[in-house]
């Protein structure tokens, strides 16, 4: 199984960046993510901020958001290819089941795992369900390979933040774009580029490497 961050790894923007612009309130969801850096707030505290502030984008406005969050092309191109050589794959986001879908319906995922924005007389309500938090995405992932019958140490992985960290531990191989130096001790491959180029690049190597 091959698993994949959302948020600039499949898709090439940050969602909670983009329907903050929607609402347009991007500049307070700016300054939280600033205090996630310089005050080293957890995962579940920022999350549970961005969520309380975008709760003034309306359900009217979500669509539009939504639909200028576009995939990157050469994951729409590699993942069949995975897929043809016996690999299942999975996206585990700690972002939003009303965006992760619609990169689901571009990339056809086998499975995707995320969490959900609460709403009420169509406007977010400012809160939200889901597993997929700091502590707790190896949960989520170990669940997934459960219930695809795969053991985790079979289990590729990509992302870049803090929060993957707790995956990265456990697969067997693991590989970061553009990440945060906090996790750099438990990845195998680190990519740096623009956003235009980290995954063709990693899928290429990927393809060296474990293919």
């Amino acid at each position: 199984m091959i698993v994949f961050d959302m948020d600039s790894n499949l898709i090439d923007a940050e969602t909670i960046d983009e329907f903050a612009r929607a609402a347009g309130i991007i500049g307070k969801v700016e300054e939280i993510t600033k205090r996630e850096i310089c005050e080293n707030l957890d995962f579940e505290q920022t999350l549970a901020e961005w969520v309380r502030i975008i709760r003034e984008l309306s359900l009217e406005t979500i669509p539009y958001a939504v639909h200028k969050i576009h995939t990157i092309q050469v994951a729409v191109k590699y993942i069949p290819h995975f897929k043809s050589r016996g690999y299942k794959d999975a996206m585990i986001s700690g972002r939003f089941e009303i965006s992760a879908m619609e990169a689901c319906k571009a990339l056809k995922n086998n499975f995707v795992v995320t969490n959900e924005l609460l709403v009420e007389d169509g406007w977010l309500k400012g809160k939200y369900v889901g597993s997929v938090t700091q502590s707790n995405p190896k949960g989520a992932f170990e669940e997934l390979t459960l219930f695809s019958r795969v053991r985790p140490e079979r289990g590729v992985v990509a992302g870049e933040g803090a929060n993957d960290a707790h995956i990265f531990e456990r697969a067997v191989f693991a590989i970061a774009f553009n990440l945060k130096y906090i996790i750099r001790e438990y990845v195998a491959v680190v990519i740096i580029e623009k956003i235009s180029k980290p995954l063709s690049l990693f899928l290429n190597l990927f393809l060296i490497l474990i293919l």
